[in-house]
C-alpha cells in the first residue's frame, strides 16, 4: 500500500467501521467456536451418551481435530494405535444389537456432522434472506437461531442429552451457514476498497480466535468435565447475545441501501457515519454505475449464475477457492498433530496442540496487514505452495518416523509450517475474495453458491478422511500435495488480482479474459490511442 492509499485508509477507519466490523465478524467467531468445541470433551460427552443409552463407550483414542481452517472434526482412531478411553461399567451389551457401541458411535458422529449439514441447507438462503431483510436485520434475525442452539446443548444434562446436542448443532449449524454468507457480504460492502481486504481476513481471525477459546476452554480442569460440558457446549450463545445488541449500533449497508432499494439520502447518511466527513460522492458516483449495471441486467439467481456466460468465469473462480480452503490438507494435520506430539516426547501434546493453534491465531494477525501490501493473489499462492512443501515434509517424515526418531520434529516443523501458509492465504482469502468477484447483482446468489460448497466440502471431509487416512496410512498426506499442486496451477491461470480495484474493474477483468487475444491487443490500442 502506497503512502497515499495509507493515509486514505486511515482516514477511512472510523469508529463506526470499526464496530460494524467488530460485531459483523462475530458471527464467525460463533463459527469457530462451534467447529472446536465439540471434539475436547469427546470422551465425557460419550460417557454420558453410554449412561444416558445403557451403552458402553467404545474404547477410542480421542481426536485433537479442532477444524481450525473452517472443517467439521469426526472422531477418529488414529493409524498409529491408540490410547485407553474413558468407559462406564455398564450392563452387557453384546446380546442387544440396538444397545452396540455403534449405536454410540453414530450418535457421536451425527452429533459432530450435523453442524455441517445445517450450514449447507442454510447457505442457499443467504441471498434471500440478505436481499429481503437487508444485510443488518438479516443478522438480527438469524442470531435467535444462534442463541436458541446454544440453549438447547447447555440445557442437555435436563433431557435426552444425545438428542439435544444433536438439534442444538443443526440449528447452531443453520445459523452459521446464514452468517457465513452475510457477514462477508455486509464487511465488503461497508468497507472502504483501501481496506476492504484487511478488514475480510479478520472473518478468519473471528474463527481461529473461537477455536483457540474453545480450546483452552475445553480443557478437563476448565470445563471440558463431567460436570461443565454443557456450559462449554453452549457458551457462544454470549456472543450471539453480545452481538444481537450491538447490531442494534451498526448502520445498514449504503450499497444496499443505494442499489437495492434506492434510497440515496440514507445511503448517504451511512456512508458519513462510516467514514466520518470524507465526501461520500465519490463511492456515491460508483454505486450509481453498479447500480446501472444491474439494473441493465435482471436479478441473477443461481442458475442464471451457472448459465450465463458473463458469470461463468467467476463463478469457476469463487468454488475453487473455497474447494481449495477444504482440500487442502488442513484439517488432517489437525487429526494427527497430538499423536506425532506424543511421538517427539511432549509430555502434555495438547498443550502442544493448542500451542499451533495460537501460531494459527498470530499468522491470521499477520495475514491481516501482508493482504493489502502483497495482494489477495500473491498470498493465496505462496500460501498454497508453501502448504504443497510442508505436505511433502510431512509425508516423509511419517513414513520414515519408525526408522528415524528425529523424523518426529520433521513432522512437528511441517505441522507449525503447513498452518502458517494456510492462515497466509487459502484461509482467509476465499472468505472475502467471493464478494470482491462479483456486483451487488450476482453478488447474494455468488455468495450462497460459495457458501453452499465450502459446507459441502466441509462435511465431505470431516466424514470421508478417516477412511481415506487408513486406506493410504502415512502417505496420505501425498493426496493433499497432489491437490495443493492441481489448486496452485489453477490459482496461477485463473484467480485474478482484486486488490485496490472496485467492484466494477474486478467485472471488467473477467470480461477482458474473454476477448480473444487479437481483440484484446485491438481494443489496448483503441484505448492507447484515445488517451493519447
Amino acid at each position: 500500500m502506497d503512502k497515499k492509499s495509507k493515509m486514505q485508509a486511515e482516514k477511512h477507519l472510523t469508529g463506526t467501521l470499526v464496530l460494524s466490523v467488530f460485531t459483523a465478524v462475530l458471527g464467525f467467531f460463533q463459527y469457530g467456536y462451534s467447529l472446536g468445541v465439540i471434539n475436547a470433551p469427546q470422551k465425557v460427552i460419550e460417557a454420558h451418551y453410554g449412561r444416558v443409552l445403557g451403552i458402553a463407550p467404545p474404547d477410542r483414542h480421542a481426536t485433537n481435530g479442532s477444524g481450525e481452517d473452517g472443517t467439521v472434526p469426526v472422531p477418529v482412531t488414529e493409524p498409529w494405535g491408540s490410547t485407553e478411553g474413558t468407559s462406564v461399567p455398564l450392563a452387557d451389551t453384546s446380546e442387544d444389537p440396538a444397545s452396540s457401541p455403534h449405536i454410540l458411535t453414530m450418535y457421536w458422529s451425527l452429533s459432530v456432522s450435523v453442524f455441517a449439514i445445517g450450514g449447507m441447507i442454510s447457505s442457499f438462503t443467504v441471498g434471500w434472506i440478505g436481499d429481503r431483510l437487508g444485510r443488518v436485520k438479516a443478522m438480527l434475525v438469524v442470531n435467535v437461531l444462534s442463541i436458541a442452539g446454544n440453549l438447547l446443548m447447555g440445557l442437555a444434562k435436563f433431557g435426552p442429552s444425545h438428542m439435544l446436542i444433536i438439534a442444538g448443532r443443526a440449528v447452531t449449524g443453520l445459523y452459521c451457514g446464514l452468517s457465513s454468507g452475510l457477514v462477508p457480504m455486509y464487511v465488503s460492502e461497508v468497507s472502504p476498497t483501501a481496506l476492504r481486504g484487511a478488514l475480510g481476513t479478520l472473518h478468519q481471525l473471528a474463527i481461529v480466535t473461537g477455536i483457540l477459546i474453545s480450546q483452552v476452554l475445553g480443557l478437563d480442569f476448565l470445563l471440558g468435565n463431567d460436570e461443565m460440558w454443557p456450559l462449554l457446549l453452549g457458551l457462544s450463545g454470549v456472543a450471539a447475545l453480545l452481538q444481537f445488541f450491538l447490531l442494534l449500533l451498526c448502520p445498514e449497508s449504503p450499497r444496499y441501501l443505494y442499489i437495492k432499494l434506492g434510497k440515496v439520502e440514507e445511503a448517504k447518511k451511512s456512508l458519513k457515519r462510516l467514514r466520518g466527513n470524507c465526501d461520500p460522492m465519490k463511492e456515491i458516483a460508483e454505486m450509481e454505475k453498479e447500480k446501472q449495471e444491474a439494473a441493465s441486467e435482471k436479478k441473477v439467481s443461481i442458475r442464471q449464475l451457472f448459465t450465463s456466460s458473463k458469470y461463468k468465469q467467476a463463478v469457476i473462480v469463487a468454488l475453487m477457492v473455497q474447494i481449495s480452503q477444504q482440500f487442502s490438507g488442513i484439517n488432517a494435520i489437525f487429526y494427527y498433530s497430538t499423536n506425532i506430539f506424543e511421538r517427539a516426547g511432549v509430555d502434555q501434546p495438547v498443550y502442544a496442540t493448542i500451542g499451533v493453534g495460537v501460531v494459527n491465531t498470530v499468522f491470521t494477525v499477520i495475514s491481516v496487514f501482508l493482504v493489502e501490501k502483497a495482494g489477495r493473489r500473491s498470498l493465496f499462492l505462496a500460501g498454497l505452495m508453501g502448504m504443497l512443501i510442508s505436505a511433502v515434509a510431512m509425508t516423509v517424515g511419517l513414513v520414515l518416523l519408525s526408522q528415524f526418531a528425529w523424523m518426529s520434529y520433521v513432522s512437528m516443523v511441517a505441522i507449525f509450517l503447513f498452518v502458517i501458509f494456510f492462515e497466509v492465504g487459502p484461509g482467509p482469502i476465499p472468505w472475502f475474495i467471493v464478494a470482491e468477484l462479483f456486483s451487488q447483482g450476482p453478488r447474494p446468489a455468488a455468495i450462497a453458491v460459495a457458501g453452499f460448497c465450502n459446507w459441502a466440502c466441509n462435511f465431505i471431509v470431516g466424514m470421508c478422511f478417516q477412511y481415506i487416512a487408513d486406506l493410504c496410512g502415512s502417505y496420505v498426506f501425498v493426496i493433499f500435495a497432489a491437490l495443493l499442486l492441481a489448486f496452485f496451477l489453477f490459482a496461477y491461470f485463473k484467480v485474478p488480482e482484486t486488490k485496490g480495484k472496485s467492484f466494477e474493474e474486478i467485472a471488467a477483468v473477467f470480461r477482458r479474459k474473454k476477448l480473444p487475444a487479437k481483440a484484446m491487443t485491438e481494443l489496448e490500442d483503441l484505448r492507447g490511442s484515445t488517451e493519447a
